[in-house]
């Protein structure tokens, strides 16, 4: 590979490599794909292939993603007879998902994170590495995570020119920190409320530089604790291999709180293109609620995207209290292309597309969800 020498080629380089010589499940247990990338220009894309996988985590698996973890998410509706009934119909889906080789899929620009950043990409660049993937793998689906019309606007505006369908994936949340102007006087002042948290129990906020091997059984399991436990094991599971690489090559900045030699939260963020967000975030969950970790850990992290200028992507999870502290919602889909198969393989993708755009997203802007 000839790497650029830009500053997204050798972030792709120092992050990337690893995972081309020993496998991606050296970093993520559950994460079976095959990694390859694509140059274009200055950029370096990743590209992973799949076939079925239906274990995966969701980052490698669209059953995983609108299926396994969709039924696990059911309970925010709270509402057990809607549940019941919505689990039945994602058992009968999925089946059917299965049938048509929902998996069979490339995914374009994927780095195996529950959000993918875009660098500088431009629309015509987008399309020349769709005809490239359709080209070499004609059997395949080709799938563009994680975009968002109002942060990708070119990207999406000409894939969709394209024959892409855009298919909701989530609901987000972005902190415009890097405006002067961010919040209202009630976000503020929730955020400096806190903030003063970390004073008042003790804690400290330390960088990576604090941090020494010691800690990566610790950030392992903070992460388990918060993303794997409390959410969904269809989430990708970070090994220590994955945070001693973090740690030394920098691939990932590392802050936590800690009180009298203990590390309790952590979190891990990249930023690209002016736009940063927090794949690796946790802390552990036995302290008591009323302590605040989970606040005190994300008004530092709104901190470090106000002093980088940043835009911050807060993905999905915690809509009101995001929400309260000047969070903006909006949509995240995935660009997907099919137009090349036959329709016992696109009725999944048509399926989706409708009932996603007609009523799951109308139904997660009522609910906030």
């Amino acid at each position: 590979m000839d790497w650029p020498d830009t500053e997204d080629g050798r972030y792709a380089r120092v992050y990337l490599e690893p995972m081309m010589l020993d496998g991606t499940q050296s970093f993520m247990s559950n994460v079976e794909t095959t990694l390859l990338l694509a140059r274009i220009d200055d950029l370096v894309i990743p590209l992973t292939v799949n076939d079925t996988e239906y274990d995966n985590a969701y980052v490698c698996s669209p059953y995983t993603h609108y299926v396994s973890y969709a039924k696990q998410e059911l309970t925010m509706l709270q509402k057990p007879v809607l549940e019941k009934g919505l689990s039945v119909l994602l058992s009968l889906i999925g089946w059917g998902m299965k049938q048509s080789q929902i998996n069979k899929v490339v995914h374009v620009n994927n780095w195996l994170l529950s959000t993918n950043l875009y660098p500088a990409m431009s629309g015509e660049q987008a399309e020349c590495l769709l005809t490239a993937v359709q080209e070499r793998y004609p059997e395949h689906v080709i799938v563009f995570r994680s975009l968002c019309p109002g942060l990708h606007p070119d990207l999406t505006v000409r894939l969709t020119e394209v024959g892409c369908r855009l298919i909701p994936s989530r609901q987000i949340y972005l902190y415009h920190a890097h405006d002067p102007n961010f919040g209202n006087s009630k976000s503020r002042w929730l955020l400096k409320r806190d903030y003063e948290l970390l004073g008042k129990h003790g804690y400290e906020f330390v960088s990576e530089l604090d941090m020494t091997d010691a800690d990566i059984p610790r950030i392992v399991e903070l992460y388990k604790l918060l993303y794997l436990e409390k959410y969904s094991y269809h989430n990708p599971q970070f090994t220590e291999r994955f945070i001693a690489a973090a740690l030394a090559s920098g691939t990932l900045r590392l802050y936590g709180l800690r009180k009298e030699g203990c590390l309790d939260a952590v979190m891990g963020y990249f930023c690209r293109n002016g736009i940063m967000t927090t794949p690796l975030f946790g802390y552990d969950t036995a302290v008591p609620q009323s302590v605040g970790l989970y606040r005190m850990l994300s008004a530092c992290l709104i901190g470090q995207a106000r002093e980088n200028g940043h835009l911050l992507h807060e993905s999905a999870g915690a809509a009101q209290f995001k929400r309260n502290r000047g969070a903006v919602a909006d949509f995240e889909y995935s660009a997907v292309y099919d137009r090349h198969l036959s329709w016992g393989r696109r009725w999944c993708w048509l399926l989706l597309d409708r009932l996603l755009n007609r009523i799951g997203v109308p139904l997660m802007r009522r609910m906030k969800l």
